[in-house]
């Protein structure tokens, strides 16, 4: 799927860090601005603000009841067209409650459907592209060239390549600890020429 400008594109901005005080938010606040600028439709959901179970109690042996919170969140990611996740690495990871929102949501059925009696399984939110815009408390060559990028693995190519959604391009931004004033207001605009251009 191609967005180049085009205008009317659904966006859904997924935030996962769950303190609402932190650069992630306005990152968040720079897509959107962009997106909007350029004519798109901008859905958002807010992890943090989600009241929901984190835990995949049965696994997948037994049905969770989803919360009312998860099955509008659902029907966000049926709704976009370009998904905009935006968190920070902690761990090598992402925080806990955006890794619970994965596993809560992203379910047999809905992103995807195992195959009677094989390996394969059939990837159902084909059609999406998605951008992951990550901040680390380390370079961003650092990151990737030393400790493998794991995060973007994990994200990327096991979670949204794996339900379909594709293409999924990364930006990572670090690092911020310590960072001056100057630093984040530059990624804070190169952020919003992203949105612009729903890429």
């Amino acid at each position: 799927m191609t967005f180049g400008g085009d205008v009317g594109k659904r966006v859904l901005i997924i935030q996962g860090h769950p303190d609402s005080q932190s650069y992630n938010h306005a990152i968040h606040a720079a897509y959107k601005k962009g997106a909007l600028a350029a004519g798109a439709e901008v859905k958002e959901i807010y992890v943090g603000d989600l009241e929901f179970n984190l835990n995949l109690k049965h696994g997948y042996r037994a049905r969770t009841e989803l919360e009312p919170c998860l099955l509008d969140a659902q029907e966000k990611i049926r709704w976009a067209e370009h998904i905009v996740l935006i968190y920070p690495v902690w761990w090598g990871a992402v925080p806990a409650i955006l890794k619970g929102f994965f596993d809560r949501t992203l379910l047999p059925g809905f992103a995807f459907k195992k195959r009677e009696g094989s390996l394969f399984w059939d990837m159902l939110l084909k059609g999406r592209s998605a951008r992951i815009i990550s901040t680390l408390d380390q370079p961003a060559w650092f990151y990737r060239l030393v400790n493998g990028a794991p995060t973007d693995k994990a994200v990327k190519r096991m979670t949204l390549q794996f339900c379909g959604i594709s293409p999924v391009r990364i930006t990572n931004i670090g690092p911020i600890r310590l960072s001056k004033d100057e630093y984040r207001a530059k990624w804070l605009k190169r952020i919003e020429t992203l949105g612009s251009k729903l890429s």
